[in-house]
């Protein structure tokens, strides 16, 4: 009988089937590698894009009034600078004088706050390791020797032992080491925000030429998928960034009216803190409440608590009343799925990983849903992940 085993019907590896597929391989790779190199021009280059999508929709309307798109959409850009500037040169006085002010008493709460947790040994001996010195103090105290013995103990261990303002030091530098390595170089600063600043201006003058490019790329069975799918992503990165900014806002207003009822010391100057932050979401708002706590720390940890619950309030009237109106059919984020994005770009990219993180799992996310999702698994499912209603 002939041999019809599986292996005896195929046929034979050709020398150039194994090229081709060594040669696409190498590409990718090769591929892989320029993105890697490369990767905070590209993350650079996506918060342009990003901006370019509203000066888009800022053009168009401009356009209803027979103003030419490239004109609109500098025009656009320019008075958003205009108005950043303005603001900036009003406020800038108080936030000179609040910002000198942050800088010398944050340090001073900080060590406020270590003075009261070491008159707590439970405390100190979870947050700053102080349950050795007053263990030796009780059990050496019957005799005047044996107590001056342990408090040269003590100084010696408090001496080797960094404080709490030193350990912070240490850590906030680390961090901004890791998480700001371009803002070592001014000039990779300022070809970063100009490069932002190019791509906003050409996206926003003729969006549909970059989008019919994206449209050649694929083959043309799938055109009109991908015109669909560019067309989604677009749409909720730009209402995703009208959110942000209108949440920036409404966060760093709320925040500076909050501080000053409670009489916090810099009130402004937080509440631009709270503003900008809020663009980093999930972790942007706790970082923004750290120095607004300990500036209420300074008055008392009662202030301090207050501060913390209106910093909770305000978060909490964001996410369940703000940002639903604003992202209204927009795209609803896991918040689990969000954290984790957020850790691993900000591991794998530092700061700017950290800033594309959610807008990038958004873009994704409406991809997964409209290709793989409506189209294998379930067709009721909506983009916004949402399950649509039976009719």
């Amino acid at each position: 009988m002939p041999d019809v085993s599986p292996n005896a019907m195929r046929p034979p590896l050709r020398t150039s089937d194994v090229l081709r597929v060594t040669a696409v391989a190498t590409g990718y790779l090769l591929f892989l590698l320029l993105l890697w190199v490369a990767r905070d021009i590209f993350l650079t280059a996506f918060i342009g894009i990003l901006f370019g999508l509203a000066v888009s929709a800022g053009a168009t309307r401009l356009a209803r009034w027979h103003i030419p798109r490239g004109l609109g959409a500098a025009l656009v850009v320019f008075g958003f600078i205009g108005i950043l500037y303005g603001l900036a040169a009003w406020i800038a006085p108080t936030l000179r004088e609040q910002g000198a002010l942050l800088r010398t008493k944050i340090p001073e709460a900080v060590d406020r706050l270590e003075a009261w947790v070491n008159a707590r040994p439970a405390l100190a001996g979870i947050v700053l390791g102080g349950n050795q010195v007053t263990q030796q103090r009780a059990v050496t105290q019957d005799t005047t020797r044996a107590a001056r013995e342990v408090a040269a103990s003590a100084d010696t261990t408090k001496a080797s032992v960094p404080s709490l303002r030193q350990r912070v030091g240490q850590e906030l530098g680390g961090a901004t080491r890791y998480l700001f390595p371009f803002l070592s170089s001014t000039v990779t600063v300022a070809a970063g925000l100009f490069l932002i600043l190019v791509l906003s201006i050409y996206i926003g003058a003729d969006p549909k030429l970059y989008h019919t490019g994206l449209l050649h790329l694929v083959a043309p069975g799938a055109r009109e998928k991908s015109a669909l799918v560019l067309g989604r992503v677009a749409t909720v990165l730009r209402k995703w960034l009208m959110t942000q900014a209108i949440a920036m806002l409404m966060i760093g207003a709320a925040a500076t009216v909050a501080l000053l009822i409670l009489h916090v010391k810099a009130a402004f100057a937080l509440g631009v803190i709270a503003g900008l932050l809020e663009f980093v979401p999930t972790i942007g708002p706790i970082l923004s409440a750290i120095p607004a706590v300990a500036m209420g720390f300074l008055d008392s940890p009662e202030k301090a608590l207050y501060v913390a619950l209106a910093y909770l309030i305000i978060q909490q009237a964001e996410g369940h009343i703000l940002i639903p109106i604003l992202m209204k059919e927009g795209m609803d984020l896991p918040p689990a799925l969000t954290i984790i994005t957020q850790g691993v770009m900000a591991l794998l990219f530092g700061f700017l990983g950290l800033l594309v993180a959610v807008p990038l799992l958004a873009a994704v996310l409406v991809t997964v849903r409209l290709v793989y999702v409506r189209d294998v698994i379930d067709r009721s499912v909506l983009v916004d992940g949402s399950a649509e209603e039976a009719r």
